[in-house]
């Protein structure tokens, strides 16, 4: 058995593909109980008999799909705090009152929206949201600064 918050990276009618938010361990499912690839879950798993090769969904807590989008709004004034003390390519992260995070990305300013994009496209950050347990990914940016809030 193991109990975690998985992402489904793969499915199909037949089986789906979940990795593991924390560890990331691939487990295959035997079967599909209804998961769409970008969706997680909070859920139990346990390895399928005889060979013990393919795992079965035992109970799902929690379900729920990451969005992750690019916001017209600029950063806080506390991100831009934050970048200004920080070397490009560096990263600071901070705990967010009440649920979630905020992630403070100095980049350089012709790179800014790469960067947007390198953040928007990532698998990463869905994962990174489900392990936090929110459902949602605000992007903002000015040139120079990426702000990724992670937001429930």
């Amino acid at each position: 058995m193991k109990d975690g918050t998985f992402v489904v990276t793969e499915a199909d009618a037949e089986s789906a593909v979940l990795r593991d938010v924390s560890d990331g361990q691939i487990h295959t499912l035997g079967s599909n109980p209804d998961l769409a690839v970008g969706e997680a879950i909070e859920a139990t798993l346990a390895p399928e008999p005889p060979m013990d090769v393919v795992w079965v969904v035992e109970d799902v807590a929690r379900r729920f799909t990451v969005s992750v989008e690019e916001s017209a709004e600029p950063p806080t004034q506390q991100a831009l705090d934050l970048a200004a003390d920080q070397p490009v390519g560096e990263v600071t992260t901070r705990e967010r009152a009440g649920t979630g995070e905020v992630h403070v990305l100095s980049v350089p300013e012709d790179g800014t929206e790469r960067a947007v994009a390198d953040v928007r496209d990532d698998e990463a950050t869905v994962e990174r949201a489900a392990r936090i347990g929110v459902e949602r990914v605000e992007i903002r940016s000015e040139p120079g600064v990426v702000s990724v809030r992670y937001l429930p």
